[in-house]
């Protein structure tokens, strides 16, 4: 079968010989490979879950309802730069519908109640068991973003969001 691509020689423009095009520098990485110390994952989470810090497991995550202390009291890690964003919600819907709508389904087979009924048991019933697994689910996200150094728990790496560089008018 007959191309009317070039030989592999000359397909990217220059030559190649020995292997390798003429006049191409050798590859070199302007990335720094560190080894951190690999912090357990499974340990962290269930850490975070109970809202501790998992890094000491002493001190308190939140220093709100859902808001994270910006450092550990106790061993002063710094949480200023987590970012749990949409995940716990996300997470806390999947496990609740997951809970809540075979139990709705069973109780419509069993029992047949009214719309009213439904209502008034299930809606309470989702709200409650959303505020009650929503801070636990987000202290685990922050302590998997500590354990697999993300989102600036890397000592060693560059921030996610580099500091602008000022505009100098004339």
């Amino acid at each position: 079968m007959a191309t009317n691509l070039p030989s592999r020689a000359f397909r990217y423009g220059t030559p190649v010989k020995n292997g390798r095009r003429e006049g191409a520098k050798p590859l070199t990485s302007q990335v720094m490979i560190t080894s951190n110390p690999p912090r357990p994952v499974w340990p962290a989470m269930v850490t975070g879950a109970r809202c501790r810090c998992p890094n000491c497991q002493k001190g308190k995550l939140f220093s709100g309802f859902l808001k994270v202390s910006d450092k550990c009291a106790e061993c002063g890690e710094d949480y200023s730069h987590q970012r749990a964003d949409d995940a716990p919600p996300y997470f806390t819907i999947f496990i609740v519908g997951h809970i809540i709508v075979p139990l709705v389904i069973w109780a419509e087979v069993a029992f047949t109640p009214a719309l009213w009924l439904h209502m008034a048991i299930w809606v309470p019933i989702t709200i409650a068991m959303s505020l009650f697994f929503l801070r636990p689910i987000k202290g685990a996200i922050v302590a998997l973003q500590w354990a697999n150094y993300m989102h600036g728990f890397d000592p060693n790496s560059e921030p996610d969001f580099p500091m602008a560089e000022p505009i100098l008018e004339n």
